[in-house]
């Protein structure tokens, strides 16, 4: 509100920092970026309600960026800070910040256990499946193979599915964007803004300098229609410039790439993403191995359960209608042991 009482527009400026962003030129982080600062004043949230936490890497360098409260944290413990700001302050919007080597190696534990949690948070995971800050080391979601500074006659690790692995940490919404469609960043963003509990969202980032090109094989502009398969809930899954091609299950239940004049389109698979049963959302997320093949994007998941944070707060008010209201003045004033009732 101004002075006068009138109700004030927010902008993308509102959300813009002081400080000089800072990212090698060219990289996609700019891209995300500009579509959180021209997404944030839509949801009606004042910056000084809105907290952004991260770890450590070329992601972490957004909440700088951000005109808003934020925490630079050690690396992978974004999502144990952010889970702590949730709790104690309920009321504001928290988002974490991160990237693959940041969230999934160090950090995997307790991306995995906020997930289950259901803390009110939305983590970002910036993918580029690589270690950018240090210099391009694999990360673990680089292929097999990758020949980098630390492993010169190529990596031996499987890569993680970062998708798998949120729906199989139970998370409640799991999606996945890209940097070069800012329309489909903010439409997720906006999805993730609105879902009461854990938001996980891949978004597949280019580092132009240490793995260029990495997406290229499904984002890049004359294969993007053929190559990305763009989920809508309660429709049949078809993709490419004339939706000839489709994704059907097969006898195992896995997910397959079908020719829908082939198997018409009774057969097609129709996407339910608030199905509470992840499995089909896991097998979806199973569909392409690496991206260079046709790639699902946008909301897999989205169901609704308790959130951690709410669940906190009605055992305080159960807890206080049972014994009173605590006083932590007397508690510490109660000498060397008490009671626990």
């Amino acid at each position: 509100m101004s002075e006068e009482g009138t109700a004030v527009k927010l902008g993308r400026k509102d959300f813009q920092s002081d400080q000089e962003v800072r990212w090698c030129p060219g990289c996609g982080d700019y891209s995300i970026l500009a579509a959180m600062q021209l997404f944030l004043p839509e949801v009606g949230v004042k910056p000084e309600n809105m907290v952004f936490v991260s770890g450590i890497g070329c992601a972490a360098r957004f909440p700088y960026y951000m005109n808003v409260y934020g925490m630079h944290g050690i690396h992978g413990r974004a999502p144990a800070l952010a889970t702590g700001v949730a709790l104690a302050r309920p009321d504001l919007d928290v988002w974490v910040i991160t990237g693959d080597g940041d969230s999934l190696s160090i950090g995997g534990n307790h991306l995995i256990h906020a997930l289950r949690r259901n803390v009110n948070m939305k983590i970002i995971v910036f993918n580029n499946q690589i270690y950018g800050l240090t210099k391009g080391q694999y990360s673990p979601t680089s292929e097999v193979g990758k020949v980098t500074k630390s492993s010169p006659f190529g990596s031996l690790d499987t890569p993680f599915n970062p998708l798998s692995v949120a729906l199989g940490a139970e998370g409640t919404f799991v999606a996945r964007t890209h940097d070069m469609d800012r329309a489909h960043m903010v439409e997720i963003f906006r999805r993730a803004h609105d879902h009461q509990g854990t938001a996980f969202v891949e978004l597949y980032q280019n580092c132009n300098v240490f793995n260029d090109g990495a997406f290229e094989a499904i984002t890049g502009k004359e294969v993007r229609s053929d190559m990305l398969i763009d989920l809508k809930h309660g429709e049949p899954i078809r993709f490419g410039a004339d939706g000839s091609k489709g994704v059907v299950l097969n006898q195992f239940g896995e997910c397959e790439i079908a020719d829908v004049a082939e198997v018409g389109e009774d057969r097609l698979l129709v996407h339910d993403e608030h199905r509470e049963d992840p499995t089909l959302a896991f097998a979806l997320s199973r569909l392409a191995d690496r991206p260079t093949t046709p790639t699902p994007i946008g909301v897999f998941r989205d169901v609704q359960r308790p959130s951690y944070e709410a669940e906190v707060q009605r055992q305080l008010v159960i807890s206080s209608e049972k014994q009173g209201p605590p006083d932590l003045g007397a508690l510490l004033g109660a000498g060397a042991t008490w009671d626990v009732s």
